[in-house]
């Protein structure tokens, strides 16, 4: 997702020389044929994120589109207050890029565990919330975000992620992502924040168990495409959320909202996501999703049992 958003960033920079990159004393590599070949669009603020925000807005009043890029939860938390007063309050055209979402840099410990972020800026007044789940969204969102001036929270993962999509996506429309539908469905599978590849592996596994699923994508958090999910709702007796974030204030909080609220939802919501609680053991990003139960074999597992209990209730 790095280099897919790094590329799309480089395209938007070629043609618009308000679009500003700021890095805070990261992505060395990564940013070096940016820096090089745009000097007068790309800053280094150092290690001080608060001050790379505050800079980021007031270049945004002068008329920038601002890019802020930093590792998991450093773009966020460290300069929460600098976003919610600086950035969102004045409605300013500021992109907020964390890379390694959930648990992308698991190993380096809870520290760079970014499972909370989207609940966050989730939160924020006039804050969109874009989560892409493969490279093909990555180039979307940032597109997006590039074109479309707002207060912006792009979460991306690491980098290798693999491409889910055979072909380019629009999601300009701000609508879930139908990957593959399924006729008279048993299970709806929703994903977000980047576990897009557990509900595709999920699906193979429930259609092997005799169960019609189909499979959406997520890439927009906020504001949120309650259509979609209403529609859903009143079709399908189970929606099934997975995504590598907090069970609390993500994806699968808003499709429950969603379904709380509307009429003639027959539809329950099973949301599989990080347990709330710190993450002490460290490891890579496939060691820290099974510590949290994010695995297909799991959702499978709970997906089965939510059916057997609902068949049971009747």
């Amino acid at each position: 997702m790095r280099d897919a958003f790094v590329a799309e960033l480089t395209r938007l920079a070629e043609v618009d020389p308000s679009i500003m990159l700021i890095t805070g004393d990261l992505g060395f590599g990564v940013l070096t044929e940016f820096s090089k070949r745009f000097p007068r669009q790309y800053l280094n603020a150092g290690v001080a994120e608060q001050n790379m925000t505050g800079v980021a807005a007031g270049m945004a009043l002068a008329g920038h589109k601002v890019f802020t890029y930093s590792v998991a939860n450093f773009p966020t938390l460290r300069c929460l207050e600098q976003i919610r007063n600086d950035v969102c309050y004045h409605h300013l055209s500021v992109t907020v890029v964390s890379i390694g979402g959930g648990f992308a840099y698991g190993a380096l410990g809870f520290s760079h565990h970014a499972c909370e972020d989207v609940a966050v800026m989730g939160a924020l007044p006039g804050m969109r919330v874009l989560s892409p789940n493969d490279p093909a969204e990555t180039t979307a969102c940032t597109r997006l975000a590039g074109t479309v001036p707002s207060p912006t929270y792009l979460r991306l993962g690491r980098n290798g992620e693999t491409k889910l999509h055979a072909a380019p996506v629009d999601i300009a429309n701000g609508k879930l992502l139908q990957i593959s539908p399924s006729v008279s469905m048993d299970v709806a599978l929703v994903a977000g924040c980047g576990a897009l590849d557990i509900a595709i592996t999920s699906q193979r596994l429930l259609k092997a168990a005799g169960l019609s699923v189909g499979v959406w994508s997520a890439p927009w958090i906020e504001p949120f495409d309650q259509e979609t999910v209403l529609r859903l709702a009143r079709e399908v007796p189970l929606i099934v959320t997975v995504e590598e974030h907090s069970l609390f204030g993500g994806l699968g909080t808003r499709v429950a909202q969603v379904c709380a609220s509307g009429e003639g939802v027959l539809a329950r919501v099973l949301i599989v996501g990080v347990p709330q609680e710190p993450m002490h053991k460290v490891g890579d990003q496939s060691f820290m999703r099974n510590q949290a139960g994010l695995t297909p074999e799991e959702l499978v597992k709970r997906t089965l049992l939510a059916i057997e209990r609902k068949a049971l209730r009747r």
